[in-house]
């Protein structure tokens, strides 16, 4: 934690103080510096919640607001209004910031720094204070709020009160944004301590856009570097994988070097020619007894989702690399086997070009998986019908995970936000690969906890400020419900909010767990305390926030929703069965296998 003391007001100060006079700030004076530095820093919004002790913050946030100098979102539940923040910094690549008053609605928000610390996301925490002479002293709503988020933020700083803001926003800034030292992005707090009075004087009110309008840095675009040739490269039979948050030159260097690209949904490299859909059921056939077995790994991102790719970073007989030309916060030096490259020229010297028969033996394999995969999921052209499969003849296609991974995958357009557990392992296994991208795609996998999803994608709607597509399971939709709530007034993103409703976690069906209840062996211990089932009317909640809602049960009738267009925010209730998910899943490892098995024997 770094305290800084500095009562001498700096020259940004616009509160009429002398600027040579040592006298202590008011404390508007001071957080209308803090907010002036923000903005300066780059802040295009800030998510207020409310509270008297950061009374001074909202007041001046609300005179830049009036002026047009940035953007306020309000939001009454602090971990909503984190993970509404968290949002709205992956959606802009801009710093974020969150206003919280003190106690425990500071703590509120350490899942959502927690996050934004394994992901790099530049958060930045303003949290009001008592001032010294009242902490310790048993004064209402007072605790201990130095260093409360420890080693989740890149930095931390505790102003006085009476002292000047100024250089703990901006060192907090360049933190936050990786210009503060070797680290990655992340996130940072501001403990602000403020003395009475917490308002503004009499005289003083709401400034026109003329009194306040100050000069805000903008950011430059990236710019992308493009794979070298593979030209002179010796030939090997590599894999591309490309985790989260690889982005589109995983795809480009995949392309490049004729090598099968195996990519999770929200690495955004999930598309072209080189991208395998059903890979995670495929590296088996490619493993070290096949006629093919994978030579080397060139890792793109972090890879969060499937046990095979794990398992295939973890064999020693396997060289790989990781492209890593920045820091990353998602591992610490040293702890990953991976040879860490920073030039993609290196990186082309250890993956070398695939052979023909390499690159199509994988791409025949995926479609072949992809086909078997879509039978018995009983869906033709993207799951909107039925076809062969268990279901063929039976009437519309029931609506499983699987095939509504599918579909929410091939019918998303701007941007797509996929929660954590089922709902991005189910795209990961049957989203088929586009020619080219049709959403942006994000996902909370920093730590990828189920907490604040519709909050973040709410963010991510608001701060990208175009249609916006979530999917989610209904457990993780009820952790974060709270996240439906706008105030009367408050901006309403373009959000369509998907949610497969099976009654409960389906996701520990499909783990370990799954056999220790088919054994019988700890009676209803499993389904009680990993299921959790329940039956709350997700109808009725909806309609308590006032979002729009409509249930369906089949694939048809999931196409015909999503291809609706999005105005305001809907909820699609996907109504399924979460206990025959486990023989599901084996049916279509099965058919993966058989038809997979044909096609390389041929």
């Amino acid at each position: 934690m770094t305290s800084l003391n500095d009562p001498s007001p700096d020259a940004s100060d616009t509160s009429g103080a002398e600027t040579s006079a040592p006298l202590p700030l008011g404390s508007l004076a001071a957080a209308r510096i803090a907010v002036d530095a923000l903005i300066d820093g780059g802040v295009q919004y800030v998510v207020v919640s409310p509270g008297s002790r950061s009374a001074p913050m909202a007041y001046a946030l609300a005179e830049a607001s009036a002026a047009g100098r940035v953007e306020l979102l309000v939001r009454i539940d602090e971990r909503s209004a984190g993970f509404t923040a968290l949002g709205l910094a992956l959606s802009t690549g801009t710093p974020t910031a969150v206003l919280t008053t003190s106690g425990t609605a500071v703590g509120n928000l350490m899942p959502a720094v927690m996050e934004a610390n394994h992901a790099a996301v530049p958060l930045v925490v303003v949290s009001a204070d008592r001032p010294e002479e009242l902490r310790g002293t048993g004064a209402n709503q007072t605790t201990i709020q130095l260093d409360l988020f420890g080693e989740h933020v890149r930095f931390a700083a505790d102003v006085p009160a009476g002292s000047s803001p100024l250089r703990a926003v901006e060192t907090a800034l360049s933190a936050a944004t990786g210009a503060f030292s070797d680290l990655a992005p992340g996130p940072v707090q501001l403990n602000l301590a403020f003395r009475d009075p917490l308002i503004p004087s009499p005289e003083e009110q709401l400034p026109t856009a003329a009194q306040r309008q100050r000069f805000r840095i903008g950011t430059q675009p990236l710019t992308m570097n493009l794979p070298p040739a593979s030209e002179g490269l010796p030939e090997r039979r590599t894999v591309v994988v490309a985790g989260h948050d690889a982005g589109p030159v995983a795809e480009a260097f995949a392309r490049a070097h004729g090598l099968p690209l195996l990519a999770e949904p929200s690495s955004n490299a999930r598309f072209g020619p080189n991208a395998v859909g059903p890979y995670r059921l495929l590296l088996e056939h490619f493993g070290p007894s096949s006629s093919l077995p994978v030579e080397r790994v060139v890792l793109f991102g972090r890879p969060t989702l499937s046990r095979p790719v794990a398992a295939l970073l973890a064999r020693a007989d396997v060289p790989s690399a990781v492209y890593q030309p920045v820091p990353v916060a998602w591992h610490e030096p040293g702890r990953r086997t991976e040879l860490p490259l920073e030039g993609l020229a290196d990186l082309a010297e250890f993956a070398g070009r695939g052979p023909a028969a390499w690159l199509d033996a994988w791409l025949l394999a995926g479609s072949a998986a992809q086909h078997a995969l879509d039978s018995v999921l009983g869906e033709s052209g993207g799951g909107e019908s039925n076809a062969t499969g268990p279901t063929a003849g039976t009437g519309p296609a029931p609506a499983t995970g699987p095939a509504v991974g599918s579909l929410v995958w091939k019918h998303s357009r701007g941007q797509l936000f996929l929660g954590s557990s089922n709902g991005i392992r189910d795209v990961d296994l049957a989203g088929l690969p586009a020619p080219e991208p049709a959403a942006t795609v994000y996902a909370n996998r920093g730590v990828a906890g189920i907490d604040g999803t519709i909050s973040t994608a709410t963010g991510i709607a608001l701060g990208g400020r175009q249609e916006t597509t979530v999917l989610l399971g209904d457990v993780t939709f009820l952790h974060d419900a709270g996240g439906l709530l706008l105030g009367s007034g408050e901006d309403e993103p373009r959000l369509r909010i998907v949610v497969l409703n099976d009654s409960g976690g389906a996701i520990f069906g499909l783990l370990e767990h799954g056999a220790v209840e088919e054994s019988g062996r700890y009676g209803d211990a499993v389904e009680r305390l990993f299921g959790t089932p329940h039956s709350v009317d997700i109808a009725a909640l909806a309609g308590a926030y006032g979002v729009g809602h409509c249930s369906v049960s089949t694939t048809a009738g999931l196409a015909e929703a999503l291809a609706a267009p999005i105005e305001g925010r809907s909820i699609i209730e996907v109504r399924t069965d979460r206990h025959g998910l486990r023989a599901l899943h084996a049916g279509i490892k099965a058919a993966v296998a058989a038809a997979v098995a044909g096609v390389l024997a041929g």
